[in-house]
């Protein structure tokens, strides 16, 4: 190991250590990068440092994180998400453990019109809450089931992380968004049957809503649902369809969700100036965090690889004797592991990058293995991560999801949330196995949609009509110069003019 290496490796560890202290990570990976970079490569850090934010800051793709971060705050103070629970809570008022089913339906709805994770469960806390303690609901299922519901905004797209990690793995943002669709789904799908079977087999822990509670009168059910889901479909169609089409790239989906947003906040009466202000306000601290720390840990991985210490990693996982499965599912692990201290934008712009070579340096062998195109290997590892991301936010100590609903249920004690999730988390260990075991599920609708852009036939149009009439005089100036080309070769030509 030189001198260079070891002192990246010394680096990576004072930079986990600074972060466990509760030390800002982007002012920590800037400082660290600067001063250990000049350690080791002198002057050169600081040119390298100065051409990676210039190229970061040419990133077009991140424009669309403070526009669909805007599009979740402006949805939230249209009140769309209380319209959406209305509306879903009158139609499966009569199931058992209903309000469960309306919460992870609300949840995985919502998640397609925003990317956010805060605002959706404090949202289904305030809304929820109050009426899952006056039916009787069990506190631990209910918690478990708002947190985790409310999470599920970080995977299904429009996911902000997701537009971050594009660039992480080189992967399209657009393939990133179709390959996550399967996961989110199946993710909600298995807290639906968890919550379904356990409402069933013990109908002490999620009682249907009491008949006189109900709303009986179809018209007014009729009503609900068209004002409080269709628009809302509208826009996830306007936005997400647009980008899966192939119609926009995400920058420009995140425009039109910003817009549409704003429509429909005019459109029910909820725009305020004070509304508006804050989702403006909250909009912009989120970006900046979000978008400082791409820069900063872009540079401390720049000076990272430049020390040598990034190949060095890569080689000696590499060269551990083990399948390569082995080591992807060592690579996960940590991955989840760094999710309980740390949040997803550290992962993903600081560590990610780290795995990243090791992954790419077992393609060929995983992509026979699991039977994934090399082409689409690295989407489905992007939405491995993905799934194993979502833990981040229920795993302890940090597990904001938890703390965002304590602020608004103060019927709920701290340990009886984390009890809650603790259940959720295993599901979510189940929802990892399957995604890693059955690549389809991520990669089909990448695969269909390619194959669908592929079978798109381009026919040719005679537009020699609309051509403009040709010069004589250049048409007789281009025929002169291809005699005397023509002129040219044949005195050339060993066989027109032999030599003597």
């Amino acid at each position: 190991m030189s001198a260079d290496i070891a002192i990246g490796m010394a680096m990576l560890i004072v930079m986990i250590g600074a972060i466990f202290i509760g030390i800002p990570i982007s002012f920590t990976l800037l400082f660290l990068a600067l001063s250990f970079g000049y350690l080791a490569l002198g002057d050169v850090v600081f040119n390298l440092a100065y051409f990676q934010t210039i190229g970061m800051m040419k990133e077009e793709l991140l424009a669309a994180v403070p526009l669909f971060i805007f599009m979740g705050f402006i949805t939230e103070q249209a009140g769309l998400m209380e319209r959406l629970f209305s509306a879903f809570r009158m139609v499966l008022a009569p199931i058992r453990g209903s309000l469960y089913i309306v919460v992870i339906v609300t949840s995985a709805v919502f998640a397609m019109a925003t990317g956010i994770v805060g605002a959706a469960v404090t949202v289904l806390g305030i809304m929820a809450a109050p009426i899952m303690i006056k039916t009787g609901y069990d506190a631990k299922l209910s918690a478990g089931a708002i947190t985790a519901g409310g999470t599920l905004g970080i995977l299904i797209p429009p996911s902000v992380m997701l537009i971050v990690m594009g660039p992480v793995l080189g992967v399209s943002v657009a393939d990133l968004y179709s390959a996550a669709f399967g996961p989110g789904f199946l993710l909600a799908g298995i807290y639906l049957v968890y919550l379904v079977a356990r409402s069933f087999i013990n109908p002490k822990l999620g009682p249907p809503v009491p008949k006189e509670e109900r709303v009986t009168d179809i018209v007014v059910i009729a009503k609900e649902v068209v004002i409080g889901v269709l628009p809302l479909l509208l826009l996830i169609t306007a936005t997400l369809g647009s980008i899966l089409a192939g119609l926009a790239t995400p920058t420009e989906a995140s425009g039109i969700g910003a817009l549409g947003a704003l429509i429909l906040a005019v459109v029910y009466r909820r725009l305020t100036y004070a509304g508006l202000k804050q989702a403006v306000v909250s909009a912009t601290l989120t970006s900046s965090m979000v978008l400082l720390l791409a820069v900063t840990s872009n540079i401390f991985g720049a000076v990272f690889a430049r020390m040598g210490t990034a190949n060095w990693v890569t080689d000696a996982m590499v060269s551990l004797p083990v399948p390569g499965i082995v080591m992807l599912a060592f690579v996960i692990v940590l991955i989840f592991l760094l999710g309980w201290p740390f949040e997803w934008p550290a992962i993903i712009l600081v560590f990610l990058p780290i795995f990243y070579p090791v992954v790419d340096a077992l393609r060929p062998e995983l992509s026979k293995s699991f039977g994934i195109p090399e082409d689409l290997f690295m989407v489905w590892f992007g939405s491995l991560v993905a799934v194993t991301m979502q833990t981040a936010y229920l795993s302890p100590p940090v597990a904001m999801s938890a703390y965002y609903l304590k602020q608004v249920v103060k019927e709920w004690s701290l340990l009886t949330i984390y009890k809650g999730m603790f259940e959720f988390m295993v599901l979510q260990c189940i929802a990892i196995a399957v995604v890693m075991f059955v690549p389809s599920i991520a990669t089909y609708l990448p695969e269909a949609l390619r194959a669908d852009q592929q079978s798109i036939k381009t026919e040719e149009v005679d537009d020699s009509a609309n051509r403009l009439e040709e010069d004589p005089l250049k048409a007789g100036q281009e025929q002169q110069e291809e005699e005397e080309q023509q002129g040219d070769s044949l005195e050339k030509d060993p066989l027109v003019n032999p030599k003597k």
